[in-house]
């Protein structure tokens, strides 16, 4: 028995190679803008006409976060602390394309053209990925849901993510915060509305037009971060910061182990009525020889 539940459980988690987990940002997650250049690049972050809601952080001096008519609501640290770079990289580098990460159904086409709607999981496009239209991210009613892209997946890691009138869509329970954009390069968004946090290897570049854009989650990079007419609002201090998923991916085996669990409290009752019943017998005993 003990067998078959371990095969069964066995299929149960390679049925979810392509489960959702959000990655860990630890102290990185307490920023909506972030650009953490390695040394001895600088970091650098640009903003024009916008406003963020949220704390900037640069990897480079005080005088490489460049604001012109643009409010920030967050603290502005410049140059973060090693731990935030520490921090980053190792998010950068744990949502980095793997090995069956993505099957058939789960892998893009290099460009997405709403209005397209996607359920949670762990998508990949081997290379670059154009963005136009709606893409509507939606979660079933499962407010625990995560997605996660992965921009130029194939081998070597290249490939851009460009969205240009692109518009991320939450529905059904989907949250800002629970979606992750890993990029091999730069992120540029143009009069777009956005979602997500972005990871990239590159630069990070937003503008937007008459209208303005948005950006509704984090923009993190491994160069500059340059907004213009962009509003960013990242609602999601203090998540992430250990991880995360839906737990539901695991309560297979959980099962297993409880029915297990229950089959020893059966027998373990069984030995104790067994026991009971030895005390019984050894109490009629004591009367017999008084009789005598």
């Amino acid at each position: 028995m003990k067998k078959v539940l371990l095969v069964i459980c066995m299929l149960s988690v390679e049925g979810q190679v392509w489960a959702q987990t959000a990655p860990p940002l630890a102290s990185a997650s307490a920023f909506a803008v972030l650009s953490a250049a390695p040394s001895p690049t600088p970091g650098a972050v640009t903003c024009t006409n916008s406003t963020i809601t949220g704390a900037v952080g640069s990897s480079g001096p005080a005088a490489s976060v460049v604001r012109t008519v643009c409010p920030i609501a967050g603290a502005i640290i410049a140059p973060v602390s090693a731990q935030v770079l520490t921090d980053f990289n190792a998010a950068y580098n744990a949502l980095a394309p793997k090995p069956l990460d993505c099957d058939g159904a789960h892998t893009l086409l290099s460009t997405i053209t709403g209005p397209v709607t996607l359920p949670p999981g762990v998508y990949c496009t081997p290379a670059a990925l154009t963005g136009t239209g709606m893409l509507t991210l939606d979660g079933g009613g499962n407010t625990n849901a995560v997605w996660i892209f992965k921009i130029g997946s194939g081998t070597p890691a290249t490939g851009a993510l460009t969205g240009t009138a692109f518009s991320v869509v939450m529905a059904n329970g989907g949250q800002p915060c629970n979606v992750f954009w890993w990029v091999a390069e730069a992120a540029t968004m143009t009069n777009s509305n956005f979602v997500g946090t972005i990871l990239a290897g590159a630069a990070i570049t937003s503008t937007g037009g008459a209208t303005g854009g948005t950006f509704a989650g984090r923009a993190m990079a491994k160069a500059g971060v340059t907004l213009t007419g962009t509003t960013v609002t990242d609602n999601c201090l203090g998540q992430n910061m250990g991880g995360g998923g839906d737990d539901d991916d695991h309560r297979g085996c959980k099962n297993d182990d409880d029915d297990r669990d229950k089959d020893h409290q059966d027998k373990d009752q069984g030995h104790r009525d067994k026991d009971q019943g030895h005390r019984d017998k050894d109490k009629d005993h004591p009367d017999k020889d008084h009789k005598d």
